[in-house]
Order: C-alpha cells, then sequence, then structure tokens
C-alpha cells in the first residue's frame, strides 16, 4: 500500500509555464537571444539557474557573464515572473486538482510539493491549496536539481515514509526520471510532452481514482 503522494507543482497543480516563458523570453531577448516554445519545452522541471544556463548555450554566451552576473539575470526573470503571478487565483488549478487533495487529505494520505521553483509558496498561497500540502521542499537546500531523485527522496522523508511507499506526479521528464530514480510510482500528467518510463499516464487527477493507486 503506498501512503503519501508528492507532486511537482507547475503543469500538476497548476500551469505557470506561460509566465515563466513570458519572463524567460523577455530577459532572452535584452541580452540578443531568442527563444520559442520548442525550446521552452526545455525549461520544463529545471531550476531557475540551469534554465539560465541553457538559454546562454543556446545564444553561445556561456563565458560572457560572471556569476554574479548571472545572478543578476536570474533574479530579474524572477521578479518578472512573480509580477505576472500576481493574477492567479482559485480558478488556475488545474482540473480536478482541489477534488483529488480534498479526497486524498479525508482519506488521511499525507501530500507534498517537489518542485524547482522556489516561488512554490507564494504559487500555493494564490491557489488557496497551502493547507492541502504537510511538506513544501525547498529547492534552496538541495544541492542537485532534477532529474535527480534527491528532491523526490527529501519529500518522502518529511512524509516520514520510504519513497517505495510514495506516488509521485510530474508533467515533465527530468521529473519523471527523478521519481523512478528515487523509487517511486510515477503518475505522468500529460501536457503536450511525450513521458516516457511513467507507470501510469493521465490527462488530469479526476482520470486516476486514489484507491486504486494506494493499492499500487
Amino acid at each position: 500500500m503506498k501512503k503519501g503522494f508528492v507532486f511537482d507543482l507547475d503543469g500538476v497543480i497548476t500551469d505557470t509555464a506561460k509566465y515563466h516563458y513570458i519572463a524567460w523570453k523577455e530577459l532572452a531577448a535584452e541580452i540578443g537571444i531568442e527563444i520559442d516554445l520548442k525550446f521552452n519545452e526545455q525549461l520544463k522541471g529545471i531550476s531557475r539557474m540551469d534554465s539560465l544556463e541553457r538559454i546562454l548555450t543556446l545564444g553561445n554566451k556561456n563565458d560572457a557573464y560572471s556569476s554574479e552576473e548571472k545572478d543578476a539575470l536570474a533574479s530579474k526573470k524572477n521578479t518578472h515572473y512573480v509580477q505576472l503571478l500576481q493574477s492567479l487565483t482559485p480558478d488556475d488549478l488545474l482540473p480536478g486538482v482541489k477534488t483529488f487533495l480534498e479526497e486524498a487529505k479525508h482519506k488521511g494520505i499525507p501530500c507534498a510539493i517537489a518542485s524547482a521553483s522556489k516561488n512554490a509558496p507564494f504559487i500555493l498561497d494564490k491557489l488557496g491549496v497551502m493547507q492541502d500540502f504537510d511538506v513544501i521542499v525547498d529547492p534552496a537546500t538541495l544541492s542537485k536539481g532534477k532529474p535527480d531523485p534527491e528532491i523526490f527522496i527529501q519529500a518522502a522523508k518529511g512524509l516520514n515514509i520510504e519513497p517505495s511507499d510514495a506516488v509521485g506526479f510530474e508533467d515533465a521528464q527530468a521529473g519523471i526520471d527523478g521519481i523512478k530514480a528515487a523509487g517511486m510510482y510515477a503518475v505522468g500528467v500529460y501536457s503536450g510532452e511525450e513521458l516516457h518510463g511513467a507507470d501510469t499516464i493521465v490527462e488530469k487527477l479526476t482520470d486516476l481514482s486514489i484507491d486504486e493507486l494506494l493499492a499500487k
């Protein structure tokens, strides 16, 4: 029997990818690099600095900025992103999320957020679901980003369960890889990207039976 649920945030609980894209695209344009939606798929599920490094690689500008300048660029992107997030409301929860979380709470199943986003608490508060999560892993405490399993292992530890007793939910390949490397059962939430290695794939959480998941 599974004993806990571990969720990614963007693309699983809500869709803030469009805001990330707007903020990254504007920052990239300022430094002479053009990105499009196809390239943006590479940025899903990874950290802010890893995203910046990929953009700089695209523009052959890896060595054009110091570490301090890169930090400043990443902070500028995040400031714009947070400004865009001000418009979030509970209506921005993805279909079925609230019902799924309420049922999990009713059944006494603890839930965690394992997201690379340092803005996760702010986003969950805007969405009105902060109280539905027992653990929010702080990405600043991690040494490696997805697809490394560290964030998922920490989430399970926070829930006081073994990773093998958890179900992980992700919409990005890096996340699915991390979930499986942690030894969890992986639910892929399809959002346009083909997912490999997931134990099951759904388009929305209402396509799932919590009882069936717990029995995996």
